[in-house]
């Protein structure tokens, strides 16, 4: 992390102690400062190790196992299977450069109701219901675009993939094309 980022020291006990405040705080409080994207990095205050992503998937289990979940059963199933897998570099990569498109999108729209609604268009359901139902078309087309990236960096992933398999096994591997070619 940045040398600006927030350090915060987790003891034994399981607290979490924020050094620029200097008071104690929850997991309810770095989650704040997640969504107020402030830089931050949780370390062992014994060890020195970074327990950062330790300390955001507990929040993420938290949020899971409270109100609607995020991730189904499946998802979460096929996501582990990844572990130890060649792929599991490239899906990461994959997940996160979607969650960034996906970001791109929601920021397009927000910008969009701003337009609309004036500055503070707010959170109500209602006013959100309405702005995608007026904007039906244009969000099919984001939402195309976002699938059509997606879609691109699969296909990156896949001839990443190849490239990586022909340089690694250049005697053995056969282009897909080349053996319909071959029948």
């Amino acid at each position: 992390m940045a040398a600006q980022s927030r350090l915060i020291k987790k003891y034994p006990n399981r607290r979490l102690y924020d050094t620029r405040t200097s008071t104690y705080i929850t997991l309810a409080d770095v989650k704040e400062l997640v969504l107020a994207h402030e830089a931050f990095q949780v370390v062992d205050a014994k060890s020195g190790n970074d327990l950062t992503r330790a300390i955001l998937l507990q929040i993420i289990l938290e949020e899971e196992a409270g109100g609607a979940p995020m991730f189904s059963s499946d998802l979460l199933s096929q996501m582990i299977r990844f572990y130890g897998n060649a792929m599991q570099g490239l899906m990461g990569s994959y997940i996160g450069d979607n969650i960034k498109s996906f970001t791109e999108v929601q920021a397009k729209l927000k910008d969009q109701a701003k337009s609309m609604y004036g500055e503070h268009p707010g959170d109500s359901q209602d006013l959100w219901a309405q702005f995608l139902k007026f904007q039906g078309p244009a969000m099919q087309h984001m939402m195309g675009t976002y699938v059509e990236q997606s879609q691109k960096m699969f296909q990156q992933m896949q001839d990443t993939m190849q490239e990586q398999t022909r340089k690694i096994f250049p005697g053995i591997y056969v282009k897909p094309e080349e053996k319909s070619e071959k029948k």
